[in-house]
């Protein structure tokens, strides 16, 4: 889909990186909490869901489905977000939304334990996820609508690649924060209090992210977009469900070896806090080097090749990596290259991903179908990656079930990713969003003429 001429200037340089910072900067907050949240799994798991006499892994899978429940809860954000998106603009909802993920996140940070207020005290955690599952829901549609309908003439793919870059800066964040609380204080503080400051500084966070995205402009594209009959909504449920195929294997590799991997490590090859850590921060560095090189190289190659490198990458190396981890006789060098190199090849599908699932989807529907697409492969392949793999290795003894999960996911990705055409009906919205061209330019330059200011909201 073009809706610009690539040998065209870009239409506007500072609207665009402001977009670029404003899209960017939610989407770090939402995966620096959930980030924290995963690194510190067997703590919450002991002050919340684990009552007196109850056993460790018992608390763990019910803390991995609270985490799940909020996953579940992001298709019916994307849903509600999305409507008002299309209906109202990108920008009056992204302020909305970062406002609802700053308050819930904060409120964690102050919630009574179990060992203060007993059975309450899960529900009201859990009730504060569901509100965060929420506001992600509603987050990357827009956040990823935004950085693609700002972006310059060919670099869909480098600007929808920052809202992936900003995961791993913001898994990064949190594996950062926790790893220099666990350094500080003994297990004793941070378990009674310490663990709460990581989920404290989503405040100041989030009130500069609000600031930002209030003085953010409306997209051209949303602006220009004329009155039209809607796509036929069969079209819109087959292109969702194709996108989501595509990106299963994103969802479920990517939440795998970059927020479960230290619980799997702590709990199941016996690993300290601090070694676990240190594995996902050597994984999510990986992740972070590839993801802007390869939305870049699929401006050039296409998003396809791309994702579908990665995703066969995943398919066929996810049991050698395991099992290297697992072999007492391997060097922590070489197993750190390992992991490195895990991160790095769900940094090819990440990188791609926003754009091309933004391209399957005209202006009209766009903050809707993508953020849905999004939502609905996470929910279940992000969200319940926890709850999965620990369950299941608890019951069956198998300690080769995280990679059988991710390689699974990512097979289905490459059959997805395999299919040439969009599903019928989307070539003509890609026609119709060409055609837009000459009216997102007449908007950036009244824009010009206006001194820069934001425009009208519809």
């Amino acid at each position: 889909m073009k809706w610009f001429s690539d040998h065209s200037r870009p239409l506007s340089d500072r609207p665009a990186a402001r977009a670029l910072v404003a899209g960017s900067v939610g989407n770090f907050i939402e995966w620096y909490e959930f980030g924290v949240y995963g690194y510190f799994a067997t703590v919450i798991a002991a002050r919340f869901f684990t009552p007196e006499g109850a056993g460790a892994a018992e608390g763990l899978v019910r803390t991995y489905a609270s985490f799940a429940l909020a996953f579940f809860f992001r298709p019916v954000g994307a849903a509600l977000f999305g409507r008002l998106g299309d209906r109202v603009g990108r920008r009056p909802v992204l302020v909305l939304v970062i406002a609802l993920m700053t308050g819930a996140t904060t409120l964690i940070g102050v919630l009574p334990t179990y060992a203060t207020v007993g059975a309450l005290a899960p529900w009201l955690l859990t009730l504060l996820r569901v509100l965060q599952g929420l506001s992600a829901g509603g987050e990357f549609g827009g956040a990823v609508s935004l950085l693609t309908e700002f972006a310059p003439p060919g670099r869909r793919g480098l600007y929808g690649a920052w809202q992936s870059f900003t995961v791993a800066l913001g898994l990064l964040g949190g594996a950062g924060v926790a790893a220099l609380l666990a350094t500080v204080l003994d297990a004793g503080q941070l378990g009674d209090w310490g663990w709460r400051l990581a989920f404290l500084l989503t405040l100041p966070m989030g009130l500069g992210a609000l600031w930002l995205r209030l003085r953010l402009d409306e997209t051209p594209a949303f602006r220009s977009e004329a009155v039209r009959e809607a796509p036929p909504a069969r079209e819109v449920r087959r292109a969702i469900l194709l996108g989501a195929g595509r990106v299963m294997g994103w969802a479920a590799a990517g939440y795998t070896f970059l927020v479960v991997l230290p619980s799997y490590l702590q709990n199941t090859l016996d690993a300290s806090f601090q070694q676990a850590l240190l594995a996902t921060v050597l994984a999510n560095m990986g992740f972070a080097v590839t993801i802007l090189p390869a939305g870049l190289l699929s401006d050039r190659v296409g998003r396809r090749p791309v994702m579908l490198a990665g995703a066969a990458l995943v398919v066929v190396l996810s049991v050698p990596m395991l099992n290297l981890l697992q072999s007492d006789g391997t060097s922590n060098t070489v197993k750190g290259a390992w992991v490195f190199g895990a991160g790095a090849v769900v940094g090819l599908m990440a990188g791609p991903g926003p754009a091309m699932l933004s391209e399957m989807f005209p202006t009209s529907v766009r903050y809707t179908g993508l953020g849905l697409a999004y939502a609905l492969s996470n929910a279940v392949f992000s969200g319940c990656a926890g709850l999965i793999i620990t369950e299941s290795v608890r019951r069956t003894g198998n300690v080769d079930v995280p990679a059988y999960y991710a390689a699974a996911a990512c097979a289905v990705s490459v059959l997805a990713l395999a299919v040439t055409k969009n599903p019928a009906g989307t070539a003509s919205w890609e026609e119709a969003d060409a055609g837009d061209r000459a009216d997102v330019r007449d908007v950036v330059r009244r824009d010009r003429r206006g001194g820069g200011r934001p425009g009208p909201l519809r």
